[in-house]
């Protein structure tokens, strides 16, 4: 029976990147993937990558058609769409994606590598010895394959098929409702495209779409990715329901064509705070590597598959495959990208906290400027000039429950960085971090409740 260096179950972005990671350092790597070859890369989804992923990670230019065009940035629109915010930085801009293309791209680059890719077949179990995890049983047809590793990634995406199955290792098996968007999307082929096709637009609105957000998103030969996605907690409408009431309804899709559909999970929320074990890694949304603002997991998903690549290169090294031995993986991704997330999830919570009255008061009157939305997108510091708010908030309606949580934000945001960029260096330290990780983000949710 042949023995891998890593088994990787889930050939989607983050699972390719590791793989091509791994398979360019020497590694033996076997990616598992439950889809057949040519659907690999096919998935729900907003169909984005920011440009300085790409650039960062010196990915080049797709050969195969999988960039449709340049995005130039982002459109903002208050629930009363009176108001609108352009955000343009380098963040904002991006690529348009044949999402299949683009998986079905990355996949070679892997393969060319020296990967291998075991295509259908199912995930069943882990494979469990002296307390960490050896490999995977594995269903291909009507035949169980025991398949064996060095390390095992979980790449599997929001479901986390092995973090589900793994014993008290100290993972989060579940993720709570309140962190979830049910998302739903149609890619519509219309008989006219709107003026200035090079912007995605987001509308926010707390109505229409609870905790989440409206995408319209034009893509190449007069086709329109759009799509919502509602908060899962309570008693949540249905998205698909919402889409067809409020986007479908836009006289944009007035005779438009139905190209795809299709609905899915988002976890909107900061990484899990465990990414390792003894044997095993998480990586990609299977550890909610998710922009928690705009739902985006393709950039952060290919760098934590290149950051777990690179530490299992590290620990090839020196033999080490236990959770020690991997921590580094963990380490570099929480200091390095897994603090803005952090810093975007005390965001989100401000804003689902928000009714429409003050999200178009706020953005109407500057309580919020383009610049402070722009450095929040980043997950960078900003500051609330607060004679300056104030002022403007007495010019009108008073606002000062919208003022004090967005205070409060502000400072949460700043104080969950700088405790990640203290992510501890080795295991040791990690239950006194997680401890006070988990007290900023009850204080987020007990005080940012309800309408401010």
């Amino acid at each position: 029976m042949e023995k891998y260096d890593t088994i990787i179950v889930g050939a989607g972005t983050g699972g390719t990147m590791a793989a091509q990671t791994l398979a360019k350092g020497g590694a033996s790597v076997l990616l598992v993937d439950i889809k057949s070859k040519p659907s690999i890369g096919d998935k729900v989804c907003g169909d984005v990558v920011g440009e300085h992923h790409v650039t960062e990670l010196k990915l080049g230019r797709p050969d195969n058609g999988a960039f449709e065009y340049n995005v130039k940035g982002i459109r903002i629109y208050s629930p009363d769409e009176e108001t609108v915010f352009t955000a343009a930085d380098k963040e904002f801009m991006g690529f348009m994606l044949d999402r299949t293309l683009f998986g079905q791209w990355l996949l070679g680059k892997a393969l060319d590598a020296g990967a291998e890719l075991m295509d259908s077949t199912m995930f069943m179990d882990p494979i469990i010895e002296n307390g960490a995890v050896a490999g995977i049983i594995a269903k291909r047809g009507t035949e169980k394959i025991e398949l064996r590793s060095k390390v095992v990634i979980d790449a599997s995406g929001f479901h986390g098929v092995i973090r589900k199955k793994l014993p008290q290792m100290g993972f989060e098996q579940n993720i709570a409702n309140e962190d979830v968007e049910l998302c739903y999307r149609e890619i519509r082929k219309v008989k006219k495209m709107p003026e200035d096709s090079s912007y995605c637009e987001i509308y926010l609105n707390q109505e229409k779409t609870p905790g989440g957000y409206t995408w319209i998103f034009p893509t190449s030969e007069n086709r329109i990715n759009a799509g919502l996605g509602v908060f899962m907690e309570g008693n949540f409408p249905s998205p698909k329901d919402l889409f067809f009431k409020h986007v479908a309804s836009r006289p944009l899709f007035e005779d438009s064509e139905t190209i795809k559909l299709g609905g899915g999970f988002d976890p909107t929320r900061r990484p899990l705070d465990q990414l390792v074990g003894d044997g095993i890694m998480l990586i990609g949304d299977a550890a909610s590597l998710v922009n928690p603002i705009h739902g985006g997991g393709i950039g952060p998903s290919m760098k934590s598959g290149v950051f777990a690549g690179e530490a299992i290169l590290d620990s090839l090294n020196t033999n080490d495959f236990s959770k020690a031995g991997l921590w580094s993986y963990a380490h570099h991704f929480m200091t390095n990208y897994g603090l803005k997330q952090a810093s975007l999830d005390i965001f989100r919570r401000f804003l689902i906290a928000t009714d429409n009255t003050d999200i178009d008061y706020g953005m109407k009157y500057g309580l919020l400027k383009e610049d402070d939305l722009m450095a929040a997108g980043y997950g960078e510091e900003f500051e609330i000039n607060i004679t300056d708010v104030a002022s403007r908030v007495f010019r009108g309606i008073q606002r000062m429950g919208l003022l004090n949580n967005l205070r409060l934000t502000v400072s949460l945001m700043k104080q969950i960085k700088s405790h990640y960029l203290d992510y501890p260096d080795t295991p040791e330290g990690f239950d006194s971090w997680r401890n006070k990780t988990v007290s900023i983000v009850d204080e987020a949710r007990s005080k940012l409740q309800g309408k401010p």
